[in-house]
């Protein structure tokens, strides 16, 4: 492992927090960048990272640049901004994106810096902010080999599973193809607990068929037990708008190929109705709460909720 790699970060949220203590932790040189969020940078800072005042300087002075937010305008705009990462990108730099990005873009900027020398490893995440604190995340990417293996390392630090899918992008295509799947979970339970409380199926008993059957999953468990015992929505904490813009990308991706498939927009459609209802702050699991208000039938509390009192408590930064 090469500990004297230099690693910049651009992204201090939910996920970037645990994941730069990581790096830290594991003994690589770190750098950020000033942000008007000042509260993770000092405490990075106080961890011993180093503030730098512009992305192009964070290009300059690094070997490795990490990218975690949150989708692809705000990638292109840490990429191609003024000052941005490819001013300053120079032969032998790697850019990693973390973040849910849009393959045709990963595979233009990765064309773009490939023309400074500099290159581009794709590499979307899955599981928590809890799993990012611990440096148990999984990580899909996309890179060439040699690529790949440079940056393995530093992956490490920050997750326990790291699939290499292949060349650059496929970590993206791999990522909303994964997403599709869990939403989709997430909008058939919903539906499905709407069902059994407007024909009298028992919400306990009902779980309980499920969790001992095939039709038992990881989403089904992170989402239905809580809500069932004591109304929580929040056991997956993913917002529901950074869903519905998975969904919108994986959506888009589709039509590239072109996919006959219908089900991508029928999920996205499940999770337009929860922004349109008030839930723009929310989580995937407040999807049981739209259903209430599509259906006018208490699911977990004896009447539908009010998005009003449920958006703040699930709010995901």
């Amino acid at each position: 492992m090469d500990m004297t790699l230099r690693v910049g970060f651009v992204g201090i949220g939910m996920m970037g927090r645990g994941m730069a203590k990581n790096i830290l932790a594991a003994g690589y040189p770190l750098a950020v960048v000033a942000h008007h969020r000042r509260a993770p940078i000092e405490v990075l800072v106080g961890l011993g990272a180093t503030e730098l005042r512009s992305l192009r300087n964070l290009a300059v002075e690094s070997d490795v640049v990490v990218l975690c937010v949150t989708g692809t305008p705000e990638v292109e705009s840490v990429v191609y901004g003024q000052d941005g990462l490819l001013a300053g990108a120079r032969d032998g730099l790697i850019v990693v994106d973390c973040s849910t990005s849009e393959p045709a873009s990963t595979e233009r900027i990765s064309s773009d810096l490939r023309k400074r020398g500099a290159s581009l490893v794709d590499a979307p995440l899955a599981r928590t902010p809890v799993e990012a604190e611990a440096g148990r995340l999984n990580a899909m990417v996309g890179a060439a080999q040699e690529d790949f293996a440079r940056v393995r390392p530093l992956l490490e630090a920050c997750c326990e599973n790291i699939f290499h899918m292949g060349p650059v992008g496929s970590g993206h295509k791999t990522k909303l193809i994964y997403n599709f799947i869990t939403m989709g979970y997430a909008a058939l339970i919903s539906e499905a607990l709407c069902a059994c409380a407007a024909t009298g199926v028992d919400l306990e008993r009902f779980s309980d068929v499920v969790s001992a059957g095939g039709a038992n999953s990881g989403i089904f468990q992170l989402i239905v037990p809580k809500a069932i015992s004591s109304g929580d929505c929040s056991g997956l904490a993913f917002s529901l708008a950074n869903a519905e813009k998975d969904l919108r990308y994986y959506n888009r991706m589709a039509d590239t190929v072109p996919l006959a498939g219908i089900l991508g927009r029928t999920v996205q459609h499940a999770l337009i109705q929860g922004l349109n209802l008030g839930y723009a702050d929310g989580l995937v699991g407040d999807l049981l709460r739209v259903q209430e208000r599509l259906n006018g039938i208490g699911i977990l509390d004896g009447e539908a909720s009010d998005p009003a009192q449920t958006a703040g408590d699930s709010a995901c930064a």
